[in-house]
């Protein structure tokens, strides 16, 4: 990644798995994460603690849980252009190429805050705080210049060739107006990968899922009113 205004450049590396029926294994210096469609869960391994998570996903379409708030709209997002760049080589690999232009979203503006006003009195004479005196009358002040219009933000360009074999990305190059983010995946093995890869290996520990049993209040229950029999003495 090379941040905007020349600062030093960052790199990191990463390995990724594909199998033929979608399970894919992404490979990070600490951490793994494994997805498998089929059985709609992904797993999470922790290298250091030797920890595997395993977290469901989320069916597309699924209706949201009852009692749940629904999510907020989200905003409506800024055409996008896309251009194809045909077919090219990278390292002996036919691919693939498209530009996806997308404009940068302006800025909101702030909001304005109401002026405070203070209530006074007015005294002939007298100065008091909070009142604002009428100030004598002078020449009018001229025009302020006004403020020169702000320049559009850089689009954000996403350049991405994919292997017409493999149907995945080998170059993604990112640009936008703070950082230029480049993606190189270097295609190893074509062959089908052990069973293995996409498994938990021996001697992680399974962490438990992280939920919270739902509170749940026990129907709160009466008992019966009583009543005692009423008794009347003999007469004497």
């Amino acid at each position: 990644m090379q941040p905007a205004g020349g600062g030093p450049a960052t790199q990191s590396a990463s390995r990724m798995w594909r199998s033929s029926d979608g399970k894919t294994r992404i490979d990070l210096p600490q951490t793994s994460v494994i997805s498998d469609p089929a059985s709609q869960h992904t797993i999470v391994l922790d290298h250091l603690k030797k920890e595997a998570s395993i977290i469901p996903m989320a069916p597309p379409g699924a209706p949201p849980l009852p009692g749940a708030p629904g999510a907020p709209t989200a905003p409506t997002p800024p055409s996008v252009h896309v251009q194809d760049l045909g077919k090219s080589m990278i390292d002996g690999h036919e691919v693939e190429g498209r530009r996806f232009t997308m404009p940068t979203p302006p800025t909101p503006a702030k909001p304005t805050m109401p002026a405070a006003k203070m209530p006074g009195l007015k005294i002939p004479g007298v100065s008091v705080p909070g009142v604002k005196m009428p100030a004598a009358p002078g020449d009018p002040k001229p025009p302020g210049v006004p403020a020169p219009p702000a320049m559009p933000k850089p689009p954000s360009v996403t350049e991405m060739w994919t292997s017409v074999k493999l149907k995945t990305p080998v170059l993604t190059k990112v640009t936008t107006p703070s950082a230029e983010l480049t993606t190189y995946c270097k295609p190893t093995l074509t062959a089908e990968h052990p069973p293995s890869v996409f498994q938990i290996p021996a001697g992680y520990t399974i962490k438990p899922p992280d939920v919270k049993p739902p509170n749940v209040k026990p129907p709160s229950v009466k008992p019966p009113a009583m009543k005692l029999p009423s008794v009347t003495p003999p007469k004497p």
